[in-house]
């Protein structure tokens, strides 16, 4: 073979690598980046422009959200740390080389009023005791699972609802609304749900907390403006709620 049929053979055998990265974006609701501005959720106006809720009135609704707090660091540890069942019937022991909790027995009635009163000092805002607001995420957690979501759903539902709580926009006219609000969001936003799913999710909803399917339909767009439509969660938000809900199946 001459040089030149070899040259000829290397030209046909050369392969151009081509890169398709450009045309993808990230479906992950959990994915730290966000998508570009043409594919992410519409955010039509400013931090500083949005209101913190809207009038019931313009919502066609007789529940609103209270004004809350502003909450740019937001922990997702705060409501589910083990310490406040405990309360002052606590004794901690320290020593030279370690240290160690002495917890005495205490009656369960008289435990949970004393976890709910160091809750309401620490947190005077917040309207709803932590008794009650613990339980309206085993509730956000029962209807996910009946409906068959996906554990990071469910977490995602409990990082909407926790915001708004520790914003203290929650109060007992409006609970219920946002809790099933924050878990129908999070199922639109990370799972691809049929039309006639969203439907049997809205239902065991609307049956479980209680509540008027049209009120939870409009109250969606109060609890986006609540969450300044920021549904796009990074992953250090998501995975401490994911990690327990997975610890305790």
């Amino acid at each position: 073979m001459s040089q030149a049929d070899r040259r000829l053979v290397m030209i046909l055998f050369v392969v151009q690598t081509v890169s398709y990265a450009q045309f993808l974006y990230p479906t992950n609701a959990l994915d730290c980046h966000k998508p570009s501005v043409d594919l992410a959720l519409p955010m039509p106006y400013s931090r500083n422009s949005i209101p913190c809720s809207y009038p019931p009135s313009r919502l066609n609704s007789t529940v609103g959200l209270d004004l809350g707090l502003e909450d740019p660091d937001y922990d997702p540890n705060v409501l589910s740390d083990p310490r406040w069942p405990c309360g002052k019937h606590k004794r901690v022991l320290i020593f030279a080389s370690y240290m160690t909790t002495v917890i005495e027995y205490v009656k369960p009635s008289d435990l949970k009023k004393d976890m709910n009163e160091t809750f309401k000092e620490k947190f005077p805002h917040i309207k709803l005791t932590l008794s009650k607001i613990r339980s309206l995420k085993r509730e956000i957690r029962s209807v996910g699972e009946e409906s068959s979501l996906q554990p990071v759903t469910i977490a995602m539902a409990f990082v909407y609802f926790e915001k708004l709580v520790l914003q203290g926009r929650l109060n007992k006219q409006n609970r219920k609304l946002v809790a099933a609000a924050c878990l129908l969001l999070a199922a639109k936003i990370s799972s691809d749900l049929k039309k006639q799913e969203v439907k049997q999710l809205i239902d065991k909803l609307e049956e479980r907390f209680r509540i008027s399917r049209r009120e939870l339909i409009v109250f969606e767009f109060t609890i986006l403006v609540a969450l300044e439509m920021a549904l796009y969660l990074p992953e250090s938000k998501v995975m401490p709620h994911y990690r327990r809900l997975v610890q305790q199946t």
